[in-house]
């Protein structure tokens, strides 16, 4: 427990030396008149009635605290994006008259879903932590695995809406652990899609650790069981797997996974792995481009913060921030930590930017979840969501200067690599207040702006339809391999509209546990035509395409062009 009491002691640091900044950030944001980023709560008008459960039994499970993340994609085809729910299971000594399952709406249009779990097959009842979606098997639809509290689960879509459970013949149910965020890649770029699984702690309920706080039942930290490392599993081509952990060098390292996000932030062609763990270092697998791993993120500069202080690490994002061609991350954390943001250097150095930024106004006070890059107002420079919720239910009754329930956060981009917190002018969507976990971010009703989709914890969940009046141009693009694995996942997409340059990288898992994104939005400001796009297929050619037509949605095939 020494190790948690320095760390307390660092958070306690970071209060104080960003309390003068956040002061500041708050004096800029009440000075703006008006927020050009409007999101609307129109959660009653979907037609969504899922509610979430943990399981709770009043025991204090840790796994209750990290439930759950939810998945953003088109599962039929049509060109809507729909919305798989995680959910959690009854715990010991919890009963249900129908027990919890997770859910996947149907996007039918006009802000309609439909609940379509049972004619569809996808209805897991294990006790969903974590989700990613990509095409394992190169058939042209998109497959589901979710990471579980037990085990996991593999969806093999079968291109008419329906899913089938292929996971003991594919070898992926990973055994019995508590779960976190998982990847689709590929690792070894050979045209098809590997699968990356965190694994939280070791955890049995022999192990439950009952604790107490100030008189009050609390749930236990992480640090009251053992880290597991992480599986990787390779794609044999021939719909199995073979658990490669310990040859690529990931199983060689243990630490409590979270969030998980993939992405090519060297830019030396192949995809490496960010991994935060909670309360404790986060990991940079470095790949060498054969799909064996380094881990290099204490030389890389983001396994810790600013002061050297380990974080409770909880969603992962990844996105330029500041244009100039480098994937940067962002990764949400524990109450008394700002949210942190990790700017690319490029050499393989990242540097903690959050307080010059103010990329973590707002943040210091709460727990924060799920995580975004997301230019919702399309002016070509991207702005930051971050969803919040304490874990601990009861922390009210033991600490009155803390809520389990909160609002979520906005913080826009002032155009110069520097953001301000908007959530009060954002629009009545800003000011719904619950516990948040995963969160999603796509464009649900193809006008060409981003909306978001919030799991809370124990409730239902929050659906934003974005509003901005002050929207600029836009393009959408969806890849389509050939030769390279079929969702483009791990491309690198390269947009140049007369003085702007936007780059971006298609990911399959990312934030808190959660998959959304792989139809990359560019917001393009004023410019009415993208001169230049460029894209960079993992394992494949680079394809040049010119002069673009914005404001729609670009499918690009593999060496063929755009449609």
């Amino acid at each position: 427990m020494a190790e948690f009491s320095r760390a307390q002691e660092g958070r306690r640091r970071v209060k104080q030396r960003s309390s003068l900044l956040l002061f500041f950030l708050c004096v800029v944001s009440q000075a703006c008149a008006a927020s050009p980023i409007v999101l609307r709560d129109v959660t009653g008008k979907t037609g969504i009635t899922f509610r979430h459960t943990d399981g709770s039994s009043g025991q204090r499970y840790i796994m209750e605290t990290v439930s759950a993340g939810l998945a953003l994609f088109d599962y039929d085809n049509d060109g809507d994006i729909d919305i798989y729910f995680l959910n959690g299971a009854p715990l010991k000594g919890s009963k249900f008259k129908t027990p919890p399952m997770n859910t996947l709406y149907r996007n039918d249009g006009g802000w309609k879903f439909t609940d379509v779990t049972k004619e569809a097959g996808a209805g897991d009842r294990e006790y969903g932590l974590g989700v990613a979606v990509g095409d394992y098997d190169n058939d042209g639809d998109m497959d589901i695995y979710a990471n579980n509290y037990g085990p996991n689960i593999l969806y093999r879509n079968n291109g008419d809406g329906t899913f089938t459970d292929v996971t003991k013949q594919a070898g992926v149910a990973n055994g019995s652990k508590v779960g976190a965020g998982a990847c689709f890649l590929d690792a070894d770029k050979d045209g098809d899609l590997d699968l990356y699984v965190s694994n939280y702690l070791d955890f049995s309920y022999d192990k439950h650790v009952p604790i107490m706080q100030r008189g009050f039942p609390v749930y236990a930290t992480p640090r009251y069981f053992s880290p597991l490392p992480d599986n990787l599993y390779r794609n044999n081509g021939n719909g199995t797997f073979t658990d490669i952990s310990k040859d690529s060098g990931v199983g060689q390292h243990a630490g409590w996974g979270m969030g998980v996000v993939c992405a090519d932030y060297d830019s030396d062609g192949d995809t490496d792995v960010f991994i935060g763990n909670d309360v404790a270092e986060n990991f940079l697998f470095r790949n060498d481009g054969t799909g064996r791993f380094e881990e290099v993120g204490l030389p890389a500069g983001c396994a810790y913060d600013l002061h050297g202080d380990q974080q409770g690490s909880m969603g992962v994002e990844c996105g330029d921030y500041d244009n100039d061609g480098l994937l940067d991350f962002y990764v949400t954390t524990y109450e008394l930590q700002l949210a942190t943001l990790y700017r690319n250097l490029g050499d393989g150095l990242f540097e903690d930017v959050t307080m010059l930024t103010g990329a973590g106004a707002g943040t210091l006070p709460h727990v924060t979840w799920g995580n975004s890059f997301t230019d919702f107002d399309n002016d070509g420079d991207r702005d930051i969501f971050v969803a919040c919720g304490h874990l601990q239910d009861n922390v009210g009754l033991y600490d009155d200067t803390k809520t389990y329930l909160a609002r979520n956060i906005l913080l826009m981009s002032t155009g110069d690599g520097k953001f301000v917190d908007i959530s009060d002018k954002a629009g009545d969507g800003m000011n719904v207040r619950l516990s948040s976990r995963g969160a999603g971010f796509d464009d649900l009703d193809n006008d060409g702006d981003v909306d978001v989709v919030i799991l809370n914890s124990r409730r239902e969940p929050t659906i934003l339809r974005n509003d901005s009046s002050s929207k600029g141009h836009w393009l959408q693009v969806r890849l389509q391999g050939v030769k390279t694995n079929r969702d483009g996942i791990g491309a690198h997409v390269r947009v140049v509209a007369g003085d702007l340059t936007l780059i971006d990288e298609v990911h399959s898992g990312r934030g808190y546990q959660s998959h959304y994104g792989m139809r990359l939005h560019f917001g393009l400001g004023h410019r009415k035509k993208v001169d230049r796009i460029e894209v960079r297929w993992i394992g494949g050619p680079v394809d040049v395409f010119e002069n673009i037509a914005v404001d729609r949605i670009l499918t690009i095939t593999e060496g063929t062009g755009p449609e």
